[in-house]
């Protein structure tokens, strides 16, 4: 049956409309002008419904796609063979579709053929009861052929239809139902959640890209990405898409540094401690301690008493972490930085013994403000002692004055004329002198260089 709502439950707005709405209802009406049947879909109207503004607005037509593409002075074909066209308004992409009903999906992904139909097959044929809303922005009302508005009310994600059939169709749809479940903080439906169980070992058949983009959306937009990621542990999702990371679940830990649990417990603490993260980060934490798996053993402690070790854990995962990155297909400069994270995460325990320069260098780094969100939420989800986390920050702002790595005030040629042949030794001074420079060991260049032909004397 289908459903109408007033304007005040999710119908004409009582504030004005965005440039993005207003483009999307002039469409609406090139297309109705016309004499066909046209509203908003999808994602749009269930935030609309949710009182979020949409990112995008898609909009559904009994129009064919060659009686759509004339109407408009600037279209693009993103998919005519599947009855979608995009049209161009103030620099906006709005996608146009016409209503349609779906054969099968053979390769797990999209349709083998489609055939146009009305509005009531168009609802049926998508993934999810909250997606499958229509809004008629003109009337102030909403189309609802599937109780998507009862799944809303009721806080759950719900399939259409037959849910195994639905990710038969597209393998995909069960990590959007987690990600759309776990954004919106809604509970998954119990039959849908059981196909997901199900069809999970179907999920190997979608390509890297797409798994990572909604990868990356789980992490950086759920209310609590760590829950999330226990619902893919559950799903059977996880072991599939990342193996690596469900190897965590049950890898015990020295309870005196780690009181909270085991491995895949500690990292889902701390992607639920996380806030308004970058993809960087998010991905430093899940995969900060992926390490730790294979490296577990029972060794001595410093008092001498054997207890779980993990040692190289740092070194192991940022190899595991690049792998990881480079199969999911992430951007080399992303993956450089999240490497450099997971291979540096342990040496924040020694911030206050290291020397001035080591200490600069650290702080210099283009990954810092990363490196020390992701010691923050190691420690918070842990033991929760954050003294190194402090006096990081506070040495910090006693270089805002200075850059935190100056010019070093000799070079390679400085060296030579010294007397030093080309070679490593070269490199090994420089490196010391540099050290020097920054401990303020020497006043100025003057300094520094008579301290080197010491140096060089010695050698």
């Amino acid at each position: 049956m289908t459903n109408s709502t007033s304007a005040r439950s999710g119908g004409r707005p009582d504030h004005p409309l965005t440039q993005l709405e207003l483009g999307a209802l002039d469409i609406l009406n090139t297309l109705r002008t016309r004499g066909h049947d046209a509203y908003w879909a999808g994602g749009c109207v269930r935030d609309k419904l949710l009182g979020r503004t949409p990112k995008d607005i898609d909009i559904v037509t009994s129009a064919r796609p060659d009686q759509i593409a004339p109407l408009f002075s600037k279209t693009v074909a993103i998919g005519k063979a599947f009855g979608v066209i995009g049209v161009v308004r103030d620099g906006a992409l709005y996608e146009v579709a016409t209503f349609r009903k779906e054969s099968l999906y053979s390769d797990g992904r999209r349709p083998d053929e489609v055939t146009f139909t009305d509005a009531r097959e168009d609802a049926q044929r998508r993934d999810f009861t909250i997606n499958a809303l229509f809004y008629d922005p003109i009337e102030g009302q909403v189309l609802d052929f599937v109780g998507g508005r009862e799944d809303m009310r009721s806080k759950q994600i719900r399939a259409v239809g037959d849910p195994g059939r639905r990710f038969q169709e597209d393998h995909l749809r069960m990590l959007r139902g987690i990600r759309f479940a776990s954004t919106l903080d809604f509970t998954m439906e119990a039959v849908t959640w059981n196909a997901i169980v199900q069809h999970a070992h179907l999920i190997a058949r979608i390509s890297p890209e797409r798994i990572r983009d909604e990868l990356v959306r789980i992490l950086t937009e759920s209310v609590k990405p760590g829950f999330a990621l226990r619902r893919l542990h559950d799903a059977g999702l996880l072991p599939v898409i990342l193996p690596e990371v469900d190897a965590m679940v049950g890898v015990e830990q020295p309870p005196e540094f780690h009181p909270e649990g085991d491995v895949f417990t500690h990292v889902c603490m701390m992607l639920d401690l996380m806030q308004q993260p970058t993809t960087e980060l998010a991905l430093a934490v899940l995969l900060h301690d992926v390490g730790k798996p294979p490296t577990a053993r029972v060794g001595p402690g410093r008092d001498g008493r054997d207890r779980i070790r993990f040692d190289t854990h740092d070194k192991k995962g940022a190899d595991m972490a690049e792998r990881i990155l480079r199969r999911l297909r992430f951007p080399n400069a992303l993956v450089s930085a999240v490497v450099q994270c997971v291979r540096n995460h342990m040496r924040f325990m020694h911030v206050r013994e290291m020397r001035r320069a080591k200490l600069r260098a650290l702080i210099a780094s283009p990954t810092f403000d990363t490196e020390l969100e992701l010691h923050r939420l190691d420690c918070l989800g842990s033991h929760g002692d954050l003294t190194n986390y402090h006096f990081l920050k506070e040495y910090r702002e006693t270089l805002q004055d200075e850059p935190a790595l100056p010019d070093p005030w000799v070079r390679g040629d400085d060296l030579l004329a010294l007397g030093v042949p080309e070679g490593p030794e070269i490199g090994r001074l420089l490196r010391e002198a540099y050290a020097q420079q920054l401990e303020g060991h020497v006043e100025d260049r003057a300094a520094l260089l008579d301290w080197l032909k010491t140096q060089i004397k010695k050698t």
